[in-house]
């Protein structure tokens, strides 16, 4: 029979989300993790999946949980244990697996978790592939393994190694030149999965290290979303302790904010700008971001001469456009940068060594590397708005905001290009609610776009 899932349960290409003791449960779990080893099985990728988890409470049981589905449909798990999602996906592919199972709930609250579901290519599901696994969980029961062609479980712990080495390996790198600048960082991994790996990656690249949050145990301190909003504790620790920056991740550590010298947060949307100029100083090619992206990685691209290429909000979505058009750098405004020679996947320890290697070449500390770019100001509101209504919602934007150019790709972007300025509405993929983001020059402006898309919808 099909496997009904709880109505509170958020489904989407991000994976299935949802309350730890509420609609998410072990049971929910096992079910879920045994039919996507039942997917990769039918579609022939083979019967090799490797299970990794962030750092929250839930997680361990989640992943006994996933750990038990996977088995019972003869699937062989590889545990690599509480890792970043990168590593995860960089483990899967490397390894020739047939896919890559997290449990994750990302930048949600402490009571939130979730599963994510990758492909043996590194790669989250995409949309299509996503609804194929959908269709196949409102299909018949998943078949079990007999007694003898149960899977088997081993354990990988020397992933974060691996990912590390691969970082330090990269071209883009200069690793003397850095480890003898010996910069001074100081960091926030809010409690998750990146204890494990940041510190360790900085003190490679030379750094002296002051952190907050580096114990892995789940309990997030703060709201775990590394927002500018919520890093004034990194901005005091920076302040206090004399640091060159402050550096913050999320608890599944894809997404990396910036602190400059003086403790105030710069927040997520320089990040893939400054990373971005990095890789195309020495390697210029395509850009990829989506359509919530600031206005400023455009100006990168213009700088250097390249093409920038927009694409629907979602790692996966950047991911298959930098295929598309053989993107050297490209990444999301939340902090993610992904570099197509490393893996198609956002990566927040790398995203720490590039913006160090850009400081370097700019001989500058974060405020002064910022100020060579366009100033604009990002705005993000989220609406409780019916989804039902969504397509009725777009037209009343169309019609109280003209003149502007178009895009339908995810939502609808409005954007006005003359003015510097853009609107983008869309339902979350992660919360109940719909994103209302917009930028212009100047605060003001930003602002009076979201209020007024506000008044519009409500």
């Amino acid at each position: 029979m099909p496997l009904i899932l709880p109505p509170d349960l958020m489904v989407s290409v991000s994976g299935f989300r949802g309350r730890v003791g509420s609609c998410l449960t072990p049971e929910l779990i096992t079910s879920l993790a045994a039919a996507f080893g039942h997917f990769l099985r039918e579609e022939g990728s083979g019967t090799v999946v490797i299970l990794g988890r962030d750092s929250r409470t839930s997680g361990s049981m989640y992943a006994d949980a996933a750990r038990a589905g996977l088995v019972s449909v003869g699937c062989d798990v590889i545990d690599v244990g509480v890792v970043p999602t990168p590593t995860l996906l960089l483990a899967a592919r490397e390894a020739g697996a047939a896919g890559a199972l997290g449990v994750t709930a990302s930048h949600n609250a402490a009571e939130w978790n979730a599963l994510k579901f990758g492909g043996g290519d590194g790669l989250f599901l995409d949309p299509e592939r996503m609804a194929r696994f959908q269709a196949l969980l409102g299909g018949p029961d998943v078949p079990r393994a007999a007694w003898d062609a149960l899977g088997s479980v081993s354990v990988d712990r020397e992933a974060i190694r691996r990912h590390m080495d691969r970082i330090l390996a990269l071209p883009f790198l200069d690793l003397e030149e850095l480890q003898r600048r010996s910069f001074h960082v100081a960091l926030d991994c809010v409690r998750g999965a990146g204890g494990h790996v940041i510190p360790a990656l900085l003190e490679e690249l030379g750094c002296r290290v002051t952190g907050i949050g580096l114990e892995p145990d789940g309990r997030f301190p703060r709201d775990p979303e590394p927002t500018a909003a919520n890093l004034s504790d990194l901005g005091e620790l920076v302040r206090a302790s004399g640091a060159d920056l402050g550096l913050a991740v999320d608890p599944d550590v894809d997404r990396l904010s910036l602190v400059d010298e003086d403790g105030e947060p710069l927040g997520e949307d320089f990040t893939l700008a400054l990373c971005a100029a990095t890789v195309l100083r020495r390697s210029p090619g395509p850009v990829v971001t989506n359509l919530s992206t600031s206005r400023v990685v455009q100006d990168v691209a213009d700088r250097f001469g390249v093409p920038l290429h927009r694409t629907a909000v979602g790692e996966v979505n950047v991911a298959r456009g930098m295929e598309r058009v053989g993107a050297v750098v490209g990444g999301e405004g939340n902090g993610g940068v992904i570099l197509r020679e490393l893996q198609l996947t956002r990566d927040a320890p790398l995203a720490c060594a590039l913006i160090l290697q850009h400081l370097l070449e700019e001989g500058l500390l974060l405020r002064a590397a910022v100020a060579k770019w366009p100033t604009y100001s990002i705005v993000k509101e989220k609406i409780v708005f019916p989804r039902e209504r969504i397509l009725e919602a777009y037209d009343l934007l169309r019609r109280g905001m003209p003149g502007a150019v178009e895009d339908d790709a995810d939502g609808l972007r409005l954007d006005w290009p003359d003015r510097r300025e853009w609107l983008h509405v869309r339902p979350s993929g992660t919360e109940p609610v719909v994103r209302v983001i917009a930028e212009a020059p100047g605060d003001k402006r930003a602002r009076e776009l979201v209020a007024l898309a506000r008044d519009l919808l409500m």
